[in-house]
């Protein structure tokens, strides 16, 4: 089985950029699955309803959110109705959404699951190492594939994930930081690893935002809008070779592509 990944979707470019990329690329690249964060979909921040469903009717199969789950006014009560879309595991059990997600592939299940790290992080959550062997053990009799997305700061908590699911499930791929790190590979039992798959969106920009507005507020502190950035706009993220038979990688291979 073919997956792609594709890293945090930042505000309208990122958006039409994606659409028209993975309508390009699921036969292109033979892809059996699309998995993409939308957490910063609307306006950087956040993700309603209707953007969700242009993503998905776009093609991708599955979207994870983080720690802007909650960013747009209402969406907490609209996100039960979406069923291709969860929000992090590890959030307070009473919160609302899909803490998973199981996603046909042909004769094949795929499960989603998104951690969210503790250090530096507003949303309160629990340990995401304690939270998701529990999970596994179930996702185990109803999955070929486990996908776990784990959206942190810390580059150390999500290393040290990445080790401890390495051989229990096919990725453990990193988001969050908007920046797309060098350390992609298939770890020693199996697992494909990724310390941030970076965004998708302008990087002419500090994170996605306009440069002006966020260096004038690094000078002087105040308060100030930072707009979605427009230009350099490129997908990020990667492709896993998948082997129904181990549930584990056997390729990997980053994307970073202007569009």
């Amino acid at each position: 089985m073919r997956l792609l990944f594709i890293g945090d979707i930042v505000g309208r470019p990122g958006r039409q950029a994606v659409m028209g990329f993975v309508q390009r690329k699921r036969r292109e690249w033979d892809l059996d699955v699309i998995v993409a964060n939308g957490e910063n979909a609307a306006a950087g921040a956040g993700i309603t309803t209707t953007i969700a469903a242009e993503l998905h009717s776009a093609g991708i199969d599955a979207l994870t959110l983080g720690d802007h789950c909650w960013d747009q006014r209402g969406f907490a009560n609209e996100i039960d109705s979406i069923p291709y879309i969860c929000r992090p595991y590890n959030l307070p059990k009473q919160c609302p959404g899909a803490d998973h997600l199981i996603v046909p592939v042909g004769e094949h299940k795929l499960g989603v699951v998104t951690l969210l790290g503790q250090t530096f992080m507003k949303l309160k959550s629990d340990n995401p190492f304690n939270a998701v062997s529990g999970l596994l053990r179930e996702l185990r009799k109803q999955t070929d594939f486990i996908f776990v997305e784990m959206h942190a700061e810390a580059t150390s908590e999500k290393v040290a994930m990445g080790w401890f699911l390495d051989g229990q499930v096919a990725a453990v791929i990193g988001t969050h930081t908007h920046v797309p790190t060098a350390d992609g590979r298939c770890l020693p039992r199996g697992t494909a690893y990724l310390t941030d798959a970076g965004m998708s969106g302008p990087y002419a920009s500090v994170l996605g935002r306009d440069i002006g507005a966020v260096t004038l507020a690094a000078q002087d502190g105040l308060p100030r809008r930072f707009e979605v950035a427009e230009n350099d706009v490129r997908i990020s993220g990667c492709v896993l070779d998948l082997d129904p038979k181990s549930g584990l990688c056997t390729k990997f291979e980053q994307v970073f592509e202007e569009v």
